[in-house]
This record gives structure tokens, C-alpha cells and sequence, in this order.
């Protein structure tokens, strides 16, 4: 058959991808390079909301630098955008001989990133960002928080992933006050017990600039003119809403609504004397880059908000955290909140609205009614009230921040600073890419159950949609830290090149002895985990040698792999005539030798994998950890009845059920209608079922050659297989070749395996060889009778007598089947909660938190 050649739409596609591409490509190398120059260490750089103005507290610190002579001696660098909002702020230093500006994710960029001495940003660096030995990196953030963030939010892991990289790569993190520093440092984004640097507790350099001289005044008024806003001798009343929407990076356009809001606080003022106008927050202001019909009405996003706040007379906020940074001029506030009940439900808040210091109106027109009053003065109650926030959330804020901030950054002095402490042993675990498989769970179950009272725990994956997918279903313990790793390594393409080249060969623990290697491995943990170190190394997944070699270049103790199969099998498993997983094996048989404990998932399999690599590793090494079984949730999902299909089935009964199964799927692309099993018919019986993946070390080949043996003597017998894989079309052709289409149900994967295994009579397991196989925990947990062929580990999975184990033949097996149904026996019920507490133990020995007690005579 002729070969169908690329379209022109797709060439003309990939062209078209290639020349996007290109420029990041040649920023990325720029980087590379730049990343081996040596640093400037009289350079600083300077980053406000991704280069979106010259604002916030980087603007108040290059400010007070940039003027006084005890630094005339430093060189300054801001990333903009090339929008012209900031014309004003480039004209006023185009002629200042020691300020540049470059623009956000170019090569001058990248080159500023990586030899700047000194670099301070008031939200994030890109994921490519990994700070250099001898750099100090100041992350100010931009505002005490109100409303929840970090670990707080919904998906808040992965949405956070990259500023919690951030804060775990800066020297210095700046707090404006004692609760910022407790609910969103060390709680919102966990960094208690794990950051290594410093918190200075000294007040928010912005909050400076509201303390204005007249002539200072008078410039920002100048700069309100040029916009298009004229005071004319009025007073000020801004309205500041927060962004709305589900994604801070994402925000919705409701300027709009904003506007009429404005519209009708102006109207109960008067005109002559007031003027009203929005502050909009950094991420929604895009909106208006297309509505003229706005200047006059909206701030202009060059003009450093701070500034503007020295001069309002009324600040209208909601949520937004700007009202923090008004509050130590001690002037009116009033907070409009139309979705208060429904944002603080959503969002969630942390401060009570009854302890703001203003009153919360949920209607435009009581709001601008509060306003009215305030304008004609305030009462002894407003003052007071006001007041209190000041001495609760702006104590520090004297008009003196930014020169403490300089002094104990720049000089070293004595400043009031916070340092987290933690005296539990601390554990990274690298739980893999976070796909629907029995790895993913043993992995989050053993999570559950580790005492985070006693250890503090932090787990690491590659950020993805499959995270998200699985985190719908599943949910890990709120008191571990997750580090999702987004990004990719820096470096040079050409040493990459070598890299692969390395992997390609399996000589990956080459990387050990190779300077260059070496030293893209520890930056790479640097760019990930930033300074932070841990007691214990974990790399759960254990198929992986990019996360192996990256566990042993990570600052910890000790480090230890984990071994979920026979690894000398798993690497010679062969699908359509290729080992795939050869490659990647034979390379962490290599690694093996630098880990400090290899664990398997049994005592039994343990020992099989001792005697399989001991070429490779000495056997000291090997240790052996269970895994860990969700008990609680198999229950509650057994007990939901079978769903439909996904694919709505034509026939049948009422609804597309049916009594039996054979009225069932079509077609080969249509998933069973199984929920005949939840009223079954007395005659079908027994139902057999097996969970696992379609691939050939399960073999359920044998087990349907089993069940034909089963069926000619009990035909009424079903036989269910749960699951998918690289063999779904043979095993589907097998079926149909033995005449057992009606007989044995190939299900598909399914989201609730449980609720199946619950109504069926007997489970079947006829792998050739497995690590610890949990679809025999879950059939005790459930009290399902369970049969299996012989294999490795299959001894240590539970007490002897607890399932049925025969010899790895098709006549054995369909001989232990047939003895079933002829008399079925009862099920072993198995404790989950006591199994755990053994497994939890067995955790803790393996990867050397607790020793072993020492055998006596």
C-alpha cells in the first residue's frame, strides 16, 4: 500500500512550530552559556509580575539603591515588557549610566538571570530559573494575603508549583508581618521544616512610597494627568477589585461590571469635590488594552501603586490585598464584597470579615452609601477600627522598611528575621508520573499512612494532566508537601545530546564520573528543590533513570530505590517481539550500586531480586518494605453498585440491563454492560474475575485456556477480566477463537474495579511473576475467595491458607477453578488497619529510619 505523505497543512504546521520554537532555543543556549560565565556580583536584577512595570517592592529597593552613594558602585538591571505603559519609568533612566533594561525570556534576559550577584523579584522567576552558587536571591512577594493560596487552593500543588520552587531557591524571603509569615510561608506553601533561608520581618519596602513628600505628591498627580485622570483640587476615592475567575493565570473579563460598580459609588459623591476611579490587579489589567473609553477611569498599570496610594483619600476594595498596604495612613476603607459568602466559601479567606478594619456591603448601593458617610468624616469607632489593623498586619511599616530590608541584605546587618526549624527527619519521595496504575496507589497509600507527626514528608512528580486526573479520585494526606517538578534541566543542547547518547548505550553511571555530567545533575536538583535537604531519598517509582540519577545527586542522607517486580524478569518481558522496558532497567541495574538500601515489595520477592542481581549489588543491600492497602476506600467503592458503560449499549432490558451478559457490547470499542452482577441471576454462577493489564508477564492467556476447561463442565460460569493493554486484541481473538464471547467479558479498565471484584465469586491471579500483588490484598480486604498460580512472591503476600496457590499450568489451574465451583469456599478477611501498621514498620527499617534490633546469641 502507498505510504501517505504529510499534507501541506501539517508541513506548513510544523514549519510553523519550528520557528516558534526557535527563539526559545536560542535563549535556551544563550542561558546555558551564560549559567558557566562568572557571576557580576555588583549586578542586580529586578522583576515585578513577570516583567509587567517597574513596581512593588523591587521598584522601592532599586529606588533607595540607585540614589544613595554607599551604592554607587552597583549596577541595575529591570525586566520589562515592551509595552509603552512603561515609557515614563525608561525615560526617567534611558540616560543613567549603570540601568539597563531587557526584556522577559530573550537571551540578554537569560544572561542577566545567570551572572547577576543579586536578584529580587516580587513573584517568580520562569521554571527555568535555578539560582547559582554566589548569587542572593530576594523574593519580596507582593502583598500580605487575604484570601487563601498556595497548598490552601483547589490543585493548589500544581498551580503553586512553580512559586514554591522559587521560594525554596531564595536566600531571603520578605514578610510584612507576623501573619504572613505564619499562614502563608509556613503554612499556605509548607516551607516550615524545609526552607533553608531566611524570612526578614521588617515591613514592605512599597508601602515606603505612601509616606509622600509634597513634591512627591505632586509627580504622582502629574503622572495621573498624562493618563488622562485630572484631580483638578478634588480628593481621591479608587476602587481596587481583585481579579475573579478560577485561575490567578487565567482571570476573567468582567470590566464591564467594574465599571458600572464605579458608576454608581461616584453617583452619591460629589462631582466637584470627588473622583472616582479603578485600580485594577496586575492580571486583569490586560483587559484594558483595547477600551479607549476607559482612560480617565483606570489607573494605568505604570504608575507603582503605592504611589498612588499616598495621595487617595478613600480606598474601595473587596478581597484584594492592596487595603494592607493603604492601612498605615489610617484612612477611610470600605469593602465591597458582592460574592462574599460565595467567594469566602470558594476561595476562603484568612481573616474573618468581621476583623477587617471597614465594613463589608455585599450591594453597590449600600457600599456607596458607606462611602458618602465616610467622605463627610470619619467617627472615634472608624478611627479605632482602623487603627487595630494597623497595629495587627502594618506595624513595621514606619516609612523606613526598604533601608532595613537593603542594610540586612546587602550589608549583613541585624534585622528582626524568622528561621524555620524542624526537628523531624525529613523524606523526599519520588512517587512517579502519577498515572492510574498499582504503583501510583501503593505509592499514595503508603503516604496515608506514614506519621507526619513524626516525619516531615515531601513528595515529587512530574507535573501533568494525569496528576490532575488522579487527583479527582484519589486525595493524598493535606500535611504532606508536595513538589511538583515543572520545567526542564538546563544545559547545553549538545550536552544533553551526550547525555542521551549515554542512556542510550546504558551507561547512564558514567554520569558519576564525568565533571560536566555531574554537574547538570546537581543543578538540576538545585532548580527543583533549591537548598533544601533531606534525611531520606526516596525513589518509589524505580523504572525511572532520570529520577534515579537524580535522587543520587540530591542533598540527603541516604537514598534508597524501590524494586515493585522481579527486575531481571520485567527487563526481558516481551510485547509484539520488543523487551521495552530492557533499556531503562539495564540502566538502573547499573545505578543500584550507589544507593544505600534496593527495596522490594515482599520478603519473598526480595530474595528473588537479591539472587537475580547479585552481580550488581551486594546483598546487604537488598531490604524489603510491603505495601501499604487503602482498606477504608476499597470498602466504600465495593459497596457502590457496577456502573453502566460509557458507551451507551443498544438491546436489552429496561435502561440497557440486562440479566446476563450475554446481551452485552457489539462492538470491540464498547465497554461491558456489567451491571447484571448487581442483581445477578442465581443460574450464572460461578463469576471468576481477574484485575490487572492486558501484557504478557500477567498472562491471562492461561487463565482464559483455564476457564474454557471450567466451562465445558460448568457453563453457566462467567469469567471477568478487568483491565487493558498491549494485548487486548489477541486475548479478544483467543475468546472468540475458543467460542467463549458470551462467557468471558473482556471489561476494559475501570474506574471502580472494586465494586466488580465485590459481586464476583472467585478472583483469579495467573501472572508469571509479580512483586507484591495487591489485587490479592484488595480481594482479603473485601473478603472475595482468591486463587493463584505459583510465583516468587506470591508466599508472603498473605498467611498460609489465606488463597489458593497451584502450580503455573493450565491444568492445575482450571483444576483449582473446577474444584471451586463445585465447592466454593470462603474468603480470608484480611485487617488492613494491623497489615499497615506491620507494613508502616517495614517502611521504616527498609529505607534506615529505624534500625533493626540486633539479634542476641
Amino acid at each position: 500500500m502507498k505510504r501517505k505523505g504529510l499534507s501541506r497543512s501539517m508541513i506548513v504546521s510544523r514549519i510553523a512550530d519550528m520557528v516558534r520554537r526557535f527563539p526559545r532555543a536560542i535563549a535556551s543556549e544563550s542561558h546555558a552559556f551564560w549559567r558557566s560565565r562568572p557571576i557580576s556580583k555588583d549586578t542586580v536584577l529586578y522583576e515585578s509580575f513577570a516583567g509587567n512595570g517597574a513596581l512593588c517592592n523591587p521598584e522601592a529597593i532599586f529606588r533607595h539603591l540607585v540614589d544613595h552613594a554607599d551604592f554607587a558602585h552597583l549596577r541595575h538591571i529591570w525586566v520589562l515588557d515592551a509595552s509603552t505603559a512603561y515609557a515614563g519609568f525608561r525615560s526617567e533612566f534611558a540616560s543613567h549610566p549603570r540601568v539597563t533594561f531587557v526584556k522577559r525570556e530573550t537571551a540578554r534576559y537569560w544572561r542577566a538571570v545567570a551572572t547577576a550577584g543579586y536578584l529580587i523579584n516580587n513573584a517568580t522567576f520562569p521554571p527555568q530559573f535555578s539560582k547559582r552558587e554566589g548569587q542572593i536571591y530576594l523574593n519580596t512577594w507582593h502583598g500580605t494575603p487575604l484570601k487563601r493560596m498556595g497548598f490552601d487552593m483547589p490543585n493548589g500543588a500544581l498551580e503553586s508549583a512553580n512559586t514554591l520552587r522559587n521560594f525554596l531557591a531564595a536566600d531571603f524571603l520578605l514578610s510584612a508581618n507576623s501573619h504572613m509569615t505564619r499562614q502563608m510561608y509556613a503554612s499556605a506553601y509548607k516551607l516550615d521544616g524545609l526552607f533553608e533561608g531566611t524570612i526578614l520581618e521588617e515591613g514592605y519596602p512599597r508601602i515606603d512610597r505612601c509616606f509622600l513628600s509634597d513634591v512627591e505628591r505632586s509627580g504622582v498627580e502629574a503622572d495621573l494627568a498624562e493618563s488622562g485622570i485630572h484631580l483638578a483640587g478634588r480628593q481621591l476615592v479608587v476602587f481596587a477589585p481583585t481579579w475573579r475567575g478560577a485561575s490567578f493565570s487565567r482571570p476573567v473579563d468582567n470590566l464591564n461590571e467594574i465599571m458600572q460598580q464605579r458608576s454608581a459609588l461616584a453617583a452619591k459623591l460629589d462631582a466637584k469635590k470627588w473622583l472616582v476611579v479603578v485600580k485594577l490587579h496586575q492580571q486583569a489589567h490586560r483587559y484594558t488594552k483595547h477600551r479607549p473609553d476607559l482612560r480617565g477611569l483606570v489607573v494605568s498599570n505604570s504608575i507603582p501603586t503605592n504611589a498612588l496610594l499616598g495621595i487617595v483619600d478613600l480606598l474601595v476594595t473587596d478581597f484584594s490585598s492592596i487595603f494592607f498596604d493603604y492601612l498605615p495612613r489610617e484612612k477611610p476603607i470600605v469593602f465591597f464584597a458582592p460574592d462574599a459568602a460565595e467567594y469566602s466559601a470558594s476561595r476562603g479567606l484568612y481573616v474573618d470579615l468581621a476583623e477587617l478594619p471597614g465594613a463589608v456591603f455585599t450591594s453597590v448601593g449600600r457600599a456607596a452609601t458607606e462611602v458618602a458617610r465616610l467622605a463627610a468624616g470619619m467617627t472615634a469607632a472608624d478611627k479605632r477600627r482602623l487603627r487595630l489593623g494597623r497595629a495587627r498586619f502594618c506595624r513595621w511599616d514606619d516609612g523606613r522598611a526598604t533601608e532595613r530590608v537593603v542594610d540586612a541584605v546587602f550589608l549583613g546587618a541585624t534585622s528582626r528575621t524568622v528561621h524555620f526549624r524542624n526537628t523531624k527527619p525529613r523524606l523526599l519521595l519520588h512517587i512517579g508520573g502519577m498515572k492510574s496504575n498499582g504503583i501510583t496507589s501503593a505509592a499514595l497509600n503508603l503516604l496515608n499512612e506514614i506519621d507526619t507527626n513524626i516525619y516531615d514528608v515531601s513528595v515529587t512528580y512530574p507535573s501533568g494532566k494525569s496528576v490532575r486526573h488522579l487527583f479527582r479520585t484519589r486525595s493524598l494526606n493535606p500535611n504532606i508537601r508536595q513538589i511538583p517538578r515543572v520545567g526542564g534541566m538546563n544545559g547545553s543542547k549538545a550536552l544533553h545530546l551526550r547525555r542521551h547518547l549515554r542512556h542510550f548505550k546504558t551507561k547512564v553511571r558514567d554520569h558519576l564520573d564525568e565533571p560536566w555530567e555531574a554537574e547538570l545533575w546537581r543543578t538540576e536538583w538545585e532548580r527543583c528543590f533549591g537548598d533544601a535537604h533531606f534525611e531520606s531519598l526516596i525513589d518509589f517509582s524505580g523504572y525511572s533513570p532520570f529520577w534515579a540519577m537524580l535522587m543520587l545527586h540530591g542533598r540527603g542522607k541516604s537514598r534508597s530505590i524501590w524494586l515493585h517486580n522481579d527486575m531481571w524478569a520485567d527487563a526481558h518481558r516481551t510485547v509484539d517481539g520488543r523487551q521495552f522496558l530492557k533499556r531503562n532497567i539495564f540502566s538502573l541495574f547499573t545505578l543500584y550500586p550507589f544507593f544505600d538500601h534496593l527495596v522490594s515489595v515482599s520478603a519473598a520477592l526480595n530474595e528473588v531480586n537479591r539472587a537475580r542481581l547479585e552481580t550488581y549489588v551486594a546483598a546487604e543491600k537488598f531490604e524489603f518494605a510491603s505495601n501499604c492497602i487503602d482498606g477504608e476506600t476499597i470498602r466504600r467503592l465495593a459497596a457502590v453498585s457496577v456502573a453502566g458503560p460509557k458507551t451507551a449499549l443498544s438491546g436489552g432490558k429496561k435502561g440497557g440491563q440486562t440479566a446476563d451478559p450475554a446481551a452485552r457490547q457489539t462492538g470491540a470499542d464498547r465497554e461491558p454492560d456489567l451491571r447484571w452482577l448487581n442483581r445477578r441471576s442465581k443460574k450464572i454462577s460461578p463469576v471468576f474475575v481477574t484485575i490487572g493489564r492486558l501484557s504478557p508477564e500477567k498472562n491471562q492467556a492461561r487463565l482464559i485456556a483455564a476457564f474454557a476447561s471450567v466451562h465445558d463442565a460448568f457453563p453457566h460460569s462467567r469469567l471477568i477480566i478487568v483491565g487493558d493493554g498491549p494485548l487486548k486484541e489477541a486475548l479478544a481473538r483467543d475468546i472468540a477463537g475458543r467460542g467463549l464471547t458470551e462467557s468471558v467479558i473482556l471489561a476494559g479498565q475501570r474506574a471502580n474495579p472494586f465494586a466488580i471484584l465485590k459481586r464476583s465469586d472467585c478472583f483469579v491471579l495467573s501472572s508469571d511473576y509479580e512483586g507484591q500483588p495487591m489485587v490479592l490484598l484488595e480481594s482479603a480486604v473485601l473478603g472475595v475467595p482468591a486463587i493463584s498460580v505459583a510465583f516468587g512472591s506470591v508466599g508472603s503476600v498473605l498467611p498460609p491458607g489465606a488463597i489458593t496457590v497451584t502450580e503455573q499450568s493450565v491444568e492445575a489451574l482450571a483444576g483449582a477453578m473446577t474444584t471451586f465451583a463445585t465447592t466454593p469456599s470462603r474468603g480470608y478477611m484480611l485487617d488492613a488497619s494491623l497489615y499497615n501498621r506491620r507494613a508502616q514498620r517495614e517502611f521504616e527499617l527498609a529505607v534506615g529510619l529505624k534500625q533493626r534490633p540486633v539479634s542476641r546469641g
